[in-house]
Formats: structure tokens, sequence, C-alpha cells
């Protein structure tokens, strides 16, 4: 039962980059309310150590970003929402320079622009080690000063409200476990991404794939959702979090060494230390295999002071494990990090269901292909989170996405059964349904669906997800109840098995999706975006 209803102009579910530059853009208009799962401060935003990716120098230029956007997404980028990213991305993030953001300047007292891996050029703009963070400061002081704005804190959104074919709202657990409801005629899911759908990851643990799960379940369309970025450099010590370690640290000249010290990049990829992410995961993981230790960053060759003055941050989580950034091997591994996929967007947030917009990491536009560009993913959710506030204040049948929208290139994931069978010549795995803990499905997608894919060890993985997907649905969905707890673990048991789905589907190896089994990028076959609804074929 419904205790509380909230009738608004416009709902956003999250509050991180995306969610709060709309609410800014919104407010305007009507009134804005923003849902978020923690505090308003607590989103993956706030934990990106490094920069924002603009072409605002005059030795750069937005053809030159497009390029090195389109190289890193593996044959994948949509060209039409890359080139809305590298055209406007220079204006807003000046817009974050006249808002206040704090970014590091150069000695003429010019932002100060860093180079990382697979840039042609530099155009990163940092905040020391915490650009998330800064620039999250700034537009929640921006966005709270506004009467029209009013946020809800520690409420779990756990279905969209679907009203003849149209997105009217959400339900959600408030902090003190009452179900409520708000109403909206425009809803905007900015709700990040899901890396803690593995069991090693960077991201923060409200990210566990929420808004990709409620658009899946009310019928909207999710798409590449394999393509899941693992980032290199977790801190990987026995009994320490998995903290991020900054790619801007091998930008400034750290390198990657194994147990006996030596460096080994240049064995892997021509480009060394700063190779794409998805090429220096695999290779970290293959140097441990090949030499039986652990891999370490190693960063005694710089200055030291100058290491820890631009890097305080992860100096300070190193000192709170007892190391030393400047002079001691800090040992790393790779984790999960970003996912490329998720829900079908265009250039404007428009989802494939009318009323419902998405944007950030929790919305798939296409503009990563199947790996993303360093530093690309704060630039996209400023980007895309204005413009997806442009879409919803307009009338509602200008508000859908089209129907063909990189229909070309796209294809349905076919029904699991079919999948299993062709995978085992026809004998598919047959697994009692029966629910999963969330530490179940965190180490099965680490084992299963991590750096190295194959058809054999992700059959069964599948099955028994589906199996659990299944039996949360049966408990769930026939009154529509069930506590937090179950929604929470019904949602990352859904974006799992979309994950695992997708990564059993594609016979390639692309971007961030690497199958052991089928190592090469196959264009003839795989050029092509795996696409998914509910009822796609009736599930």
């Amino acid at each position: 039962m419904t205790d509380q209803t909230a009738d608004v102009d416009f709902l956003i579910v999250g509050s991180g980059i995306a969610g709060l530059r709309a609410a800014i853009a919104l407010a305007p208009s009507g009134r804005v309310q923003i849902l978020t799962k923690a505090a308003a401060t607590e989103s993956n935003t706030g934990y990106a150590q490094g920069g924002i990716a603009a072409a605002i120098d005059a030795a750069d230029s937005p053809a030159r970003h497009a390029a090195d956007t389109i190289r890193a997404g593996d044959g994948l980028c949509d060209a039409a929402a890359v080139s809305v990213l590298v055209e406007d991305g220079p204006r807003y993030v000046r817009e974050l320079i006249d808002w206040g953001v704090r970014f590091d300047r150069d000695e003429h007292g010019r932002p100060a622009l860093a180079l990382e891996a697979v840039h042609s050029a530099r155009r990163v703009l940092h905040a020391g080690d915490a650009t998330g963070r800064e620039i999250a400061r700034a537009l929640w002081q921006r966005a709270s000063a506004i009467p029209n704005v009013h946020t809800v804190n520690h409420a779990l959104v756990t279905r969209l409200i679907v009203e003849d074919g149209s997105v009217r709202g959400v339900r959600y657990f408030d902090n003190g476990g009452r179900e409520c409801e708000a109403r909206a005629m425009a809803t905007l899911l900015a709700t990040g991404g899901a890396g803690q759908v593995f069991r090693e990851t960077t991201n923060p643990a409200v990210a566990t794939g929420d808004g990709v799960a409620l658009a899946y379940h009310a019928g909207a369309r999710v798409a590449d959702l394999e393509f899941v970025q693992f980032h290199p450099t977790a801190l990987n010590m026995p009994g320490a979090p998995r903290f991020l370690i900054s790619e801007a640290i091998r930008g400034e000249g750290a390198r990657l060494v194994n147990a006996a010290g030596e460096p080994f990049m240049n064995r892997y990829h021509p480009d060394g230390d700063l190779a794409p992410r998805d090429v220096v995961a695999r290779s970290i993981a293959r140097e441990s295999i090949e030499t039986g230790g652990p891999i370490f960053l190693s960063l005694s060759h710089l200055p030291g002071p100058r290491i820890r003055e631009r890097f305080p941050t992860i100096a300070d989580m190193c000192r709170q494990v007892g190391l030393d950034l400047a002079t001691d091997r800090i040992p790393v591994g790779p984790a999960a990090h970003y996912l490329m996929g998720g829900i079908d967007t265009d250039e404007w947030g428009r989802t494939s269901l009318a009323g419902l917009f998405a944007a950030g990491e929790a919305a798939c536009t296409g503009v990563h292909g199947a790996n993303r560009l360093a530093s690309n993913s704060l630039l996209e959710g400023l980007v895309f989170g204005a413009r997806a506030a442009s879409a919803m204040v307009l009338p509602p049948q200008a508000a859908t996405m089209k129907a063909d929208r990189r229909a070309a290139a796209s294809v349905d994931v076919p029904p699991l059964d079919l999948v299993r069978a062709s995978a085992r010549g026809g004998a598919g795995a047959v697994v009692t349904a029966s629910t999963m803990e969330t530490t179940e499905v965190r180490q099965l997608m680490w084992e299963s669906a991590g750096l190295f894919r194959t058809r054999e060890g992700l059959v069964e993985p599948n099955a028994r997800l589906d199996a659990a997907y299944d039996a949360d649905r049966r408990l769930l969905r026939p009154n529509e109840s069930g506590c937090a707890d179950d929604w929470r673990r019904f949602n990352l048991v859904t974006v799992a098995r979309l994950i695992a789905r997708a990564a059993l589907r594609r016979e390639e190896s692309r971007g961030g999706h690497f199958r052991a089994d089928f190592p090469a990028r196959d264009d003839l076959h795989w050029k092509v975006h795996l696409t998914e609804t509910r009822d796609s074929y009736g599930q």
C-alpha cells in the first residue's frame, strides 16, 4: 500500500552530475523533485578522481576529440552522439568554470590540461585528484539554492508507474521504510553505473544499476550491456578497500611493473602504460598469471613532492594503508569501473518509453561505443543531463525516442533458452528456480563475465541468473509487494542477467568485452548493438 503521494512537474532519480545539471536546467519550467538513494552528495560523480575532457585549448579541436573517442570506442560509437558530446562539451565546461568549479590552473592562470590514455592532445581538466567531487559540490550548491528543486534523500525507487504506455512517475521506499509515490509529467533516470554487480569494483555501494533495471522492468529498451569497462588500477591489497588509483597517475609518468620490478606494458601494446583501459586491465591479469606474482604501480622515478601535491587524495588513501604513493610500489589490479551500455536513448535523453528519459552512466547514447575514452564520463553526464532537460519540457508527443534509433545496426538478444541451446548444441542447463544472495551474484559475475569470458564459462551462470530472476519476479510481482532488500536484490539480479546474456550472445572480442574463445573483432557479423526489452520474447 502506498502511504504518501507527491505530484511535481519533473522527477529526477539520482543526484550525480547528470541529475543535478538537469535539475538546474528544469527549475525555470516547473517543480523538480530529486530522489536519491543515499545522501544527495553520494554518487559515482563524487568518486571520479580523473578529469573532464573538453577541447578548450586553441591547439585542440572537437573533431580531434571526436576522433579519439571513436578510436577508443572500437567501431561501435554512434557518430551523432559523439558529435554532440565534443561540440557541446567546451561550452558546458566553461559554464562550470563560471559557476565556481575550481579546476587546477597553470602558471599563467589558465585551466591546466592533462594527457590521458588514447587522447591525442592535452584536454583533460582536473581539480586535484577529486574532480568529480568538486564538480558535484558546485552543482549541488547551485541546485540546492533553487526554490523549485526539492530533494528526497534515502529514497529507494522500486518501480516506474506506467499508465497508457507512458511513464507517470515512480514508487519508492522512504528512509522509514514506507512506500511512497511521486508523479510527474516527465521522469529522468540518472542513477549512475552498476559496478556493484561485480565482486571487484571501484564504484560506491549505491552503484547497483537500479536505473537500468527500472527501465527494463517497465518495458524500455536497453542496449550494449555486454560492454563493461574494468579499470586496470584499483588498489589490490588484502583487507584494504579497492579504491581507484587514477589513470592520470600514468599520464604523469607512473609505470606498471611486475614483482621483479620490470616494466611490461610495451610487450602487450605499443602505447605501453597509456594503452586503452581494457588492454591494460587484461595485460595486468596476464602478467600476474605468467609471473605468478602481483603487479605494481611505480612512481619512485618521479619527483615525490610533486606527486603528493598533484594527487593528494590518492596519497592520503595510500597512507591509510601504510604506503607512500611517491616512494612505495603500489599493488594494483583490475576492477569493474564503468558500464558503457544502459538504457537506450537518443542524443536528447529520450528513451523508447514515453515520458521516460535517461542520462549519464545509466543511459546508452552510443557515445562510448564498446569502450569509453578516459574522462569522457563526467562530460557525458554534464552534456546529456542538460540536453535531457531540454527535451523534458517539450510536449509529450515530442518526447519519445524514434523507434528506428540505430535500428539498422541493432539486434535483439534472443531468448536465453535459445542462446543456451546454440552454445551447447541443444543441451541447455537445467537449474532449479531460487533467489540468489547479493554476494553470490557478484562472485558469479566476476568469475564468468569479468575480464575474460567464454561460452563454456557463461552458459551455466546465465541459467542460474535466469532462475534467480524468475524466482524474484514471482516473489515480488503478484501484488508488487516485498521489502526494500527484496527489490535491491531483484534489481541487481536483473542487471547481472542482462549483462551475462549479452556477453554470451556476442561471439567476438571488442572494447570492454573480451571472449577468449572468440578473441578477434568481427565487423562482418558483430558490428551491431545488442538491444533487449522485457517483452521482446515474453520475458
